[in-house]
């Protein structure tokens, strides 16, 4: 079996026939400016080693050229052995908050992009895994079901913000129920929730809905975003401080203790995100230490590249055309009896 590793790369080729058309409208062109400056067969003995079709010759080799290492670019493979692989994995639902306190400026740029940052960096660490995404703030949205399709995930994050969620506030506990109402029912283990979340407004709710989700066969980890020192809030559209009803600045703290005691409960580990590329590998180690789901067998095959079988005549026809002698022109005067 034959395959294009990188069969979008082909469409390169379309400059082909473009370049074919562009040198047909070179020669039209020079044509015409050779006829205005007298009979085309004359100018051409004046050219020192002239012959006829040479420079179609040099542009036929050097497209060839081209279009063969576009080709060889590709990766033209041949089916080598076949594997059987055991997939397995488990279920992951990421609850990102996206209260407008997570637009702090204590991490930078803001808590909420370091947050995706990091739904980013666990995604390319993900293998067999369903994932799926919750966002919420006074209110808890399903904003991606669990699905294996990472590329859709990526592309559902980019769009989310505060304004996504109209009710303010940080309902934890809505965020847990909603995971566990979005998890296969009859299973008791091989699910996790991810809790992204400064954990700023307490939730009388979440221990409650925690201790539901353990019950349901959910490991919770939980991971701050923040610094409990805190920094002040701002505007957005006017970029002056929020002032509380006292008139004094709002500053938002990080509760990492909210969350610890959320992740003990839940059975999971609670981490503050500092590297971010640390913390998703944590996660990630955490995930693979669960039971996991076995998701079937699927067929690998190893495949034997053949670009160097393109890319070698390429290089020879680049060559051959180099090693073409160009015409030039007569430097000597007719000399008359």
């Amino acid at each position: 079996m034959l395959r294009f590793q990188h069969s979008n790369y082909l469409l390169a080729l379309a400059v082909i026939p473009v370049l074919v058309v562009l040198y047909i409208l070179l020669l039209y062109w020079r044509r015409q400016r050779l006829q205005k400056l007298g009979d085309e067969r004359l100018i051409n003995t004046q050219l020192t080693g002239f012959i006829p079709g040479r420079r179609t010759l040099r542009f036929i080799l050097v497209t060839a050229a081209l279009a063969i290492a576009i080709i060889g670019w590709a990766n033209l493979q041949g089916g080598g052995r076949a594997e059987q692989v055991e997939r397995k994995g488990v279920d992951v639902m990421i609850a990102l908050d996206v209260s407008k306190s997570m637009l702090a400026k204590d991490i930078q740029p803001n808590r909420l992009t370091r947050a995706k940052q990091l739904i980013e960096r666990m995604l390319d660490k993900f293998k067999n895994d369903r994932v799926g995404l919750i966002i919420f703030a006074g209110r808890a949205y399903l904003q991606v079901p669990l699905t294996v399709d990472y590329s859709s995930m990526r592309m559902m994050l980019q769009n989310v913000r505060p304004d996504l969620v109209p009710t303010q506030g940080t309902v934890i506990g809505d965020a847990v129920d909603l995971s566990i109402r979005s998890f296969s029912q009859k299973e008791k283990k091989f699910k996790s929730l991810i809790l992204i979340s400064d954990g700023e407004d307490h939730d009388e709710r979440a221990a409650a809905k925690v201790k539901e989700a353990t019950e349901a066969g959910i490991v919770l980890h939980t991971v701050g975003i923040g610094s409990p020192q805190g920094t002040t809030l701002y505007d957005e559209a006017s970029q002056a401080p929020k002032l509380d009803d006292q008139g004094n600045p709002v500053i938002s703290k990080l509760n990492e203790e909210e969350l610890k005691s959320l992740a003990a409960e839940g059975h999971g580990t609670y981490t503050l995100l500092t590297n971010t590329d640390e913390v998703a590998t944590k996660l990630a180690d955490e995930l693979d230490g669960m039971e996991q789901r076995s998701l079937g067998t699927v067929s690998y095959t190893d495949y034997n590249s053949y670009f160097q079988y393109f890319l070698l005549p390429a290089f020879l026809l680049l060559v051959i055309e180099w090693l073409i002698p160009g015409a030039r022109k007569n430097n000597y005067q007719l000399k008359t009896a």
